[in-house]
């Protein structure tokens, strides 16, 4: 039995409860080939090749409707109390379910604004109405979206404690890394020395090899979601590192920066200190205004307000995002009102969400100044999952 299947399962019931939505159902097929986003916290590791129904509802059933043929596997999850099996056609044990429950709302995992939320494509949606064609249901069904934003941000003690000890294999692979960098060293060589000490610990990357650790040295290197290039790490270089891990199906990403100390130096210059302290700050003020009920774009603007009130641009992302199985978690996002994120800043914060701190600016001359925090919202506000970065590496 998959622990996290069966706790985010039976979390379900509670949360739909909440959202006033009598049964969630998750409608799949050939998953090997791309399946819905939220299978692996209602159904783990295992695929679905004939069209299956996950049903789970307000009253807490959980209900699989499955290939005859992956009968067997739903029964071993543990997570489903019953587990139909089907031959020719899965439309008259669904509609016999849905006859027997009589929902007054079925969520579907539509979604205008989250990725992770989207999972039924456009041709099962259409398969989806022909099947409920005829029937009161086909006029019941409404977005997920509410539903499977709190199911994954909402991390019960088990995700946490992954969450935690990927962060702490993170911050070790850091602390090597540090040593490894030198003057005449390349990004490249510092991306594949830190790749190696992920397969060394039989771990996996949080996101895309090509980009996992991002490492940038000095003002030339691009800025961004990108690959390290063969720019060599120099005296007087701020160098920049982006990375994250991933253990037992949990992400870190953990962003930290190092100055290189010019001979004769044995602190950082003035333009470089100014900008690694507001960068601090702003993450410091985006941890202090953390509470529930406040939402994402009221924690981006306290930290967008230090960096802008410190004379720097404005950052041209989002503060923070959501962190678990995925680097990028979907839901809420600490972030600003812009269109390219829909509804998303005005999602208010909820106890055990993980999300990122990550400000940011450009130090002319010198690179750029990141740090990224990992924290969880709690009770009482917000707590640090990773260590703080709250003073400037030398080297």
């Amino acid at each position: 039995m998959n622990p996290i299947v069966f706790e985010k399962t039976k979390q379900a019931a509670a949360i739909l409860k909440e959202k006033g939505i009598d049964l969630w159902l998750t409608f799949v097929r050939e998953t090997s080939s791309g399946g819905d986003p939220v299978l692996p916290l209602i159904y783990g590791d295992a695929d679905l090749t004939w069209q299956s129904a996950l049903i789970l509802t307000s009253s807490g059933d959980r209900i699989a409707i499955v290939g005859r043929f992956e009968a067997d596997a739903a029964q071993k999850i543990g997570a489903y109390a019953e587990v139909i099996a089907y031959d020719e056609s899965i439309r008259p044990a669904l509609l016999d379910v849905l006859k027997k429950v009589d929902p007054k709302t079925i969520a579907i995992n539509t979604s205008k604004n989250d990725v992770l939320a989207d999972g039924l494509s456009h041709g099962l949606y259409q398969l989806l109405g022909d099947m409920l064609a005829g029937t009161p249901y086909s006029d019941r069904l409404t977005s997920a979206e509410a539903v499977i934003s709190a199911l994954r941000g909402r991390k019960t003690a088990t995700e946490l404690q992954c969450i935690r000890a990927a962060v702490e294999e993170t911050e070790q692979i850091y602390a090597k890394a540090y040593d490894f960098l030198a003057p005449g060293k390349t990004e490249i060589d510092v991306h594949l020395f830190m790749q190696g000490l992920v397969r060394e610990r039989g771990l996996e990357l949080a996101w895309t090899p090509s980009g996992c650790p991002i490492v940038n040295t000095g003002p030339e290197s691009p800025v961004g979601h990108g690959e390290p290039t063969d720019l060599k790490i120099e005296r007087g270089h701020l160098v920049h590192f982006d990375f994250g891990v991933l253990k037992d199906g949990y992400c870190s990403d953990i962003q930290h920066m190092v100055y290189m100390l010019r001979p004769g130096e044995t602190q950082a210059p003035p333009e470089v200190q100014r900008g690694f302290d507001a960068v601090l700050q702003g993450v410091q003020a985006s941890f202090a205004a953390i509470r529930t009920g406040v939402t994402g774009k009221e924690v981006d603007a306290a930290a967008r307000s230090v960096v802008t009130g410190a004379g720097y641009e404005e950052f041209k992302h989002a503060t923070g995002h959501q962190l678990g199985r995925l680097a990028h978690d979907g839901g809420g996002i600490l972030g600003p009102k812009w269109d390219r994120y829909g509804e998303l800043p005005d999602l208010p914060l909820e106890v055990g969400q993980v999300y990122t701190i990550e400000p940011s600016l450009q130090v002319p001359g010198y690179g750029q100044v990141g740090l990224e925090e990992d924290i969880v919202v709690t009770e009482d506000g917000a707590e640090y999952l990773s260590t703080p970065q709250t003073e400037l590496f030398l080297r």
